[in-house]
């Protein structure tokens, strides 16, 4: 891991946190003790059951013990790193996995400070990075480490990290899909619907590069799949209506299949501010909770 590359991914991720915690709520999900993790400083509201009476006396200092199973609740962040998330429309802009390494980060920020034990875990053909999902101060260096080490993949298949994280979150939690969805529907809405009847909120942020919604280039070009290797020469404008059309069904039916289920769905391109992204996901799981 770069140094410098950690460093500018908290930069630009805690610069968006600090402009939108202002209004962040706590979670609706509380835990009980269950193994001591750390002490944190003492809050209005606090169960003065785990005031550290004796740190108390010693420093005048008020800490309350917290302890592994005291968040609010567990997160998962599933990120793809698919070969297909690492396309850029445009030089100026992010690629689809550095946008998403971004919001990931931010979002893993927002979580930690609510004290939500958070997690990573990152997928292409197969389950890259499994970060498990704690609250301990220091997981959000090992977040920011694991985002910033990851590189672009192969191909995707969403089910084995959907089936991980069934196993990782034994109690009710968020899982927090980010990818450009560009894999089966109907498996992964199967898995995300049996991490619903678990429990668990469920958001899912498409990503999409504004350059995929509408088929431009030269009269005639050769466009080639970055997963699977193939390629087609296609005059773009006898195709650009009918391209059009099957992007903004397929969107539809991603935003439908999730709404129909209980799911918070975002479409999200790469030249959304950070903060909007966010926002999203506050009012989403607002409304899920």
């Amino acid at each position: 891991m770069e140094v410098a590359q950690l460093g500018d991914l908290e930069f630009q991720a805690r610069g968006v946190v600090e402009g939108f915690l202002a209004g962040s709520h706590r979670s609706p999900f509380r835990g009980f003790s269950v193994e001591f993790a750390e002490h944190r400083p003492y809050q209005p509201g606090d169960d003065l059951r785990y005031l550290d009476w004796k740190g108390y006396a010693r420093a005048d200092r008020a800490t309350i013990k917290q302890f592994e199973s005291e968040t609010n609740l567990r997160a998962m962040l599933l990120l793809d790193t698919s070969a297909s998330m690492a396309w850029s429309g445009a030089p100026h802009r992010l690629t689809k996995l550095a946008y998403a390494q971004r919001l990931a980060a931010a979002l893993g920020l927002v979580l930690l400070s609510q004290r939500d034990a958070t997690g990573l875990i990152a997928f292409d053909d197969a389950v890259r990075v499994l970060l498990p999902a704690r609250a301990r101060t220091r997981q959000r260096w090992a977040l920011l480490a694991a985002l910033s080490r990851l590189v672009p993949g192969h191909g995707t298949v969403a089910g084995q990290a959907l089936e991980r994280v069934t196993d990782l979150l034994r109690r009710r939690g968020l899982v927090v899909l980010i990818s450009d969805l560009l894999f089966d529907r109907t498996l992964a809405m199967r898995l995300l619907q049996y991490l619903r009847h678990r429990g668990h909120q469920v958001l899912v942020f498409h990503i999409m590069d504004p350059a995929e919604r509408d088929l431009g280039g030269p009269p005639e070009a050769r466009f080639e799949d970055l997963e699977s290797g193939r390629s087609v020469v296609v005059r773009p404008r006898e195709f650009r209506a009918a391209y059009g059309a099957a992007v903004e069904a397929a969107i539809g039916a991603w935003r439908s299949a999730c709404r129909r289920n209980g799911i918070g769905y975002a479409h999200v391109t790469t030249d959304m501010p950070f903060g909007v992204a966010l926002r999203h996901a506050l009012a989403r799981r607002t409304r899920l909770g």
